[in-house]
């Protein structure tokens, strides 16, 4: 489903990403650990191209870019009609995608949405503005309105790092539901607990680079490289 070969980004003098290899297969969820700074979210940026790396290649379902110069509008859509970034701040109404884009019938968008928003339990929630949601019921909203698109993938950068814990709650069990379903996903989270439930693979990132990766069963318990094994301790305590 996805494939990253040698993905290099940088900002002016810093290197953020350093050669980056990363396969995810159909139904896989991974989930990407590391530290502040470790290039976690730039990653998951690039892979939709909201970020553009400088070189390495980038192929999600049978779209690839190779990176290097100014891509081209069209792979760039192409590449994102594969797989949706469910922001945080894009929380329109979870039609306007469809029938914008995909060119979906008002009704046929209408009734659709609605059954997402009642899927992510927010069915009483559907004329209601964003700014009368609460942070929680936002994430999910915004969940719905990845579905909306029909995604094959969709990635999550920190999605209950804002949230109390009832509200963060409420966005893990939706993922979980996903994830049953069989939807890939990439998560950047440190909610171990969720990563040990749901992940089947996770993938610890340091200095650009990934350094480890593993199944949750042996990437907790018996990690082999010394900069994982020092971080679970300080996310655990």
């Amino acid at each position: 489903m996805i494939s990253v070969r040698g993905l290099h980004k940088r900002f002016g003098d810093l290197e953020v990403l350093k050669g980056i290899d990363l396969y995810v297969e159909r139904g896989e969820v991974v989930v990407i650990m590391g530290p502040s700074g470790s290039g976690k979210t730039t990653l998951i940026r690039c892979l939709n191209l909201l970020e553009e790396p400088e070189r390495g290649t980038i192929g999600v379902c049978g779209a690839e870019v190779t990176c290097g110069s100014r891509l081209p509008v069209r792979q760039v859509r192409e590449l994102r009609r594969r797989n949706l970034f469910p922001h945080l701040t894009a929380l329109q109404n979870v039609m306007e995608g469809p029938i914008s884009v995909r060119r979906v019938p008002r009704a046929e968008a209408s009734a659709r949405g609605r059954e997402l928003l009642a899927r992510v339990g927010l069915e009483d929630k559907c004329d209601c503005y964003p700014a009368k949601l609460s942070g929680g019921q936002k994430q999910r909203v915004a969940i719905a309105r990845a579905l909306a698109m029909e995604p094959e993938v969709i990635l999550f950068d920190e999605p209950t790092s804002a949230l109390d814990p009832e509200l963060h709650a409420e966005v893990l069990q939706v993922m979980r539901e996903l994830a049953r379903e069989g939807m890939t996903m990439v998560v950047v989270t440190h909610e171990t607990a969720f990563a040990r439930e749901v992940a089947d693979r996770v993938v610890f990132m340091d200095g650009g680079t990934v350094i480890e990766q593993g199944p949750p069963s042996s990437f907790f318990t018996a990690p082999d490289h010394p900069r994982v094994r020092a971080f679970l301790r300080l996310v655990a305590s």
